[in-house]
């Protein structure tokens, strides 16, 4: 299927070449996250630091749905709903802000790259979705690219399971993590992507005012460097609020597996940054892992996109063709 709008009783439907932009504008944002994490999450405790960053987006977010939306609280099915991706995002976070104590940007970046690949097999199970031989290989292919990088290429570390500790946590993540699109997917109700984005980032708060709560006591909010309120704005406004956003609107048009598949680009991105700010390249046995991730993103958005509910882009105040 070639890039186009979707049909004309779309409303204000966006064309796939939009979603896909954003989408790589999302992936970019993400990227960066891996970096500003490993700046500053020696800075605070992984749970303190998730919960700050959670609760200023949803102050920053909350303006934005009274003035669209008004204050309604959502019928409680629909609260538990969001209360389970949120679940799945906040698990993943703490285990990447953890995982950064003991190993690399470049690391989670790539161990992530392994979701697209879960998250498939999770909507192949509970939604049904088709993935299709070529997708199935790219996935597969993408997944190899991840060990690959994970490894360094040498079998006898494969063999011999040598991952650290921080790859095993960031590992548990992914698995949570790789439930969040397909259970946007299965949860959204024709709500606007405001309505959803912001009681995702409340609920989130929720879980995390429980792993925080032992350690709030001991922080020293005084002696929090600047870098580390910087680093977390950053986080709470982009990585949170901003691709949150984009990647639910994209899970409607192209399907949980291949907004996952985006992922694909976070190893060349992370390098991409890294090297920016002067950290150097890394070893060159782990490029063609990354070569190889990032093409198997390419072949994923090959083939059929997930047409957008009727009217989709007017209820999340997209703009119309």
């Amino acid at each position: 299927m070639t890039e186009k709008v979707y049909q004309k009783d779309q409303g204000g439907s966006l064309p796939l070449w939009a979603v896909h932009s954003l989408m790589l504008g999302a992936s970019v944002i993400v990227s960066s996250s891996f970096t500003v994490g490993a700046a500053i999450t020696r800075g605070l405790d992984p749970a303190v630091l998730i919960l700050v960053r959670y609760v200023l987006a949803v102050l920053f977010f909350a303006p934005v749905l009274v003035l669209r939306h008004g204050f309604t609280l959502p019928p409680l099915r629909q609260l538990c709903g969001y209360s389970a991706i949120s679940a799945a995002t906040v698990g993943f976070f703490w285990c990447m802000f953890e995982a950064l104590r003991y190993t690399s940007a470049l690391n989670t970046s790539v161990i992530f790259t392994l979701v697209p690949g879960i998250s498939g097999i999770y909507s192949a199970v509970f939604l049904k979705e088709r993935l299709g031989r070529p997708r199935l290989i790219a996935l597969f292919l993408g997944m190899v690219g991840a060990v690959w990088v994970i490894f360094r290429g040498d079998i006898h570390r494969l063999l011999a399971l040598e991952i650290n500790y921080g790859d095993s946590i960031f590992l548990a993540g992914c698995f949570m993590m790789a439930a969040y699109t397909p259970l946007v997917k299965r949860i959204h109700r024709q709500e606007s992507m405001v309505v959803m984005t912001f009681w995702v980032l409340a609920t989130g708060v929720g879980w995390l005012l429980v792993l925080a709560l032992p350690h709030l006591a001991a922080v020293n909010w005084q002696g929090v460097a600047m870098r580390v309120w910087v680093g977390i704005i950053y986080l709470a406004v982009f990585s949170t609020i901003v691709t949150f956003y984009l990647t639910h609107i994209s899970t409607l048009y192209l399907g949980p597996t291949r907004v996952m598949a985006y992922s694909y680009f976070y190893p060349a991105f992370v390098l991409l940054i890294d090297w920016g700010l002067g950290h150097g390249l890394p070893p060159a046995i782990i490029v063609p892992g990354v070569l190889v991730v990032t093409l198997a993103t390419v072949v994923l958005q090959r083939g059929a996109a997930e047409k957008a509910p009727t009217g989709q882009g007017e209820r999340q105040g997209l703009p119309k063709r």
